[in-house]
């Protein structure tokens, strides 16, 4: 039985628009605890991502001396539209959990946005292998001690 990117992609999205702002998607990774968030156009297709390194490299430095109210100002002014990455490797969710794994790994990929039918379904992270080591892990030591 082969194990599916669907099997372990998270569902919950956390999306944005093009038009949203640097701001909101600070404030969107901030709030959910995220690190990447794929962005949707008005008919929810998927168009893009922005990952947390994407808002470190246009966000205004922290040692710059501003205050917090000027740089929300700021960020607020620059769309997600003119930063996003476009050029996206995306999964299926039918596709092979253990190709996605290599993949990332080998290309040095944090997530893999999941499409079905065109339309935006879930995502793929660097956090669902770590739980789903740690869930192996258990296991392992529940076999080991003989729970099992």
């Amino acid at each position: 039985m082969m194990i599916t990117v669907q099997d372990l992609m998270s569902e919950q999205l956390f999306t944005l628009s093009p038009t949203d702002t640097v701001h909101e998607a600070r404030e969107t990774m901030l709030k959910n605890r995220i690190r990447h968030i794929p962005i949707v156009d008005d008919e929810g297709e998927f168009v893009g991502l922005v990952t947390k390194h994407d808002i470190l490299d246009v966000s205004v430095s922290a040692l710059a001396e501003i205050d917090n109210d000027t740089r929300d100002e700021l960020e607020s002014a620059i769309p997600l539209g003119e930063i996003m990455l476009t050029d996206i490797t995306i999964a299926y969710a039918e596709s092979s959990l253990l190709e996605a794994a290599k993949f990332m790994l080998e290309q040095k990929h944090g997530c893999l946005p999941v499409l079905q039918d065109g339309q935006l379904i879930g995502i793929l992270t660097e956090a669902d292998f770590v739980k789903l080591a740690l869930h192996l892990m258990q296991r392992l030591d529940e076999i080991e001690s003989g729970k099992v």
